[in-house]
């Protein structure tokens, strides 16, 4: 059977997963990816991409496996809409920047701005600020104790550029991808944690030693990122321009796709 569905072009891959994304989600989505389309691999070396994740005792499995043809790894049926978090854990805070990290911030409790402005932004960003100078970008999601007035203005008073990002688009961070390789070398620990205080020390004896050329390679990626989170239903969009662009298309062919996305020929 598998040999058969191969020779028809479908094979065997993991779904991906996702938030669930409302048409203005996925309009602001495509409205960060026209604005980044053309930002160099040196504008994005500037930018320090944070975000949090929740670690926990109990396994995630992911063993769901589905039939798809190449390239079609984003359509709508390709895709598991789930809620990001769930279940007592562990919430971790970090960043990521071409060449460094932050060190791991581990939260006991919730995330507050208060929290958020004292100790991750204090503590941490403030000092990549500092050495990298103006042209330093800092990029959190849309969390509400990211977006609160003091955290807004304490980033001012830093002098420190926040770039715009569009809600629920945790695929478009390359930290997620960093959230995962740390997910997989504690699962590998023998013997693994069995407690928090355990979870906590393995987190951050592993964060420090995921090799820093894997984080630079993701961050080098997102290019190509951006070009995935255009949705199917503009039809030709950026991941399909650079297809088109490689084919040599007709001048038809070039009109009708700088005018789905929104490029000028």
């Amino acid at each position: 059977m598998y040999r058969r569905l191969g020779q028809i072009g479908l094979y065997a891959r993991r779904p991906v997963r996702c938030v669930p994304l409302t048409a203005t989600h996925c309009r602001l989505r495509l409205a960060w990816s026209r604005e980044h389309a053309l930002w160099t691999p040196q504008q994005w070396a500037c930018v320090m991409f944070s975000g949090e994740s929740r670690f926990s005792l109990r396994s995630h499995s992911r063993r769901t496996f589905i039939w798809r043809a190449p390239g079609t790894r984003y359509h709508q049926e390709n895709i598991i809409e789930r809620h990001r978090y769930g279940g007592a854990g562990v919430l971790v805070w970090g960043g990521i920047i071409l060449g460094s990290r932050t060190d791991l911030h581990v939260q006991i409790g919730t995330m507050t701005s208060q929290i958020y402005r004292d100790v991750i932004l204090e503590q941490h960003v403030r000092l990549f600020r500092g050495a990298m100078g103006a042209q330093f970008v800092f990029m959190d999601d849309n969390a509400r104790p990211h977006r609160a007035n003091i955290v807004s203005e304490c980033l001012q008073s830093e002098d420190i550029t926040r770039m715009d990002w569009p809600a629920f688009s945790p695929d478009l961070n390359p930290v997620e991808h960093v959230w995962d390789m740390l997910g997989r070398r504690v699962a590998a620990r023998q013997p693994p944690p069995t407690c928090l205080p355990e979870l906590r020390r393995a987190l951050l004896f592993e964060w420090c030693n995921i090799p820093q050329d894997q984080i630079d390679n993701l961050i080098l990626s997102m290019p190509r990122r951006y070009a995935s989170c255009v949705p199917d239903f503009i039809g030709l969009g950026l991941l399909a321009y650079a297809q088109y662009e490689r084919k040599t298309p007709t001048h038809t062919e070039r009109l009708a796709l700088y005018s789905a996305t929104g490029l000028q020929p």
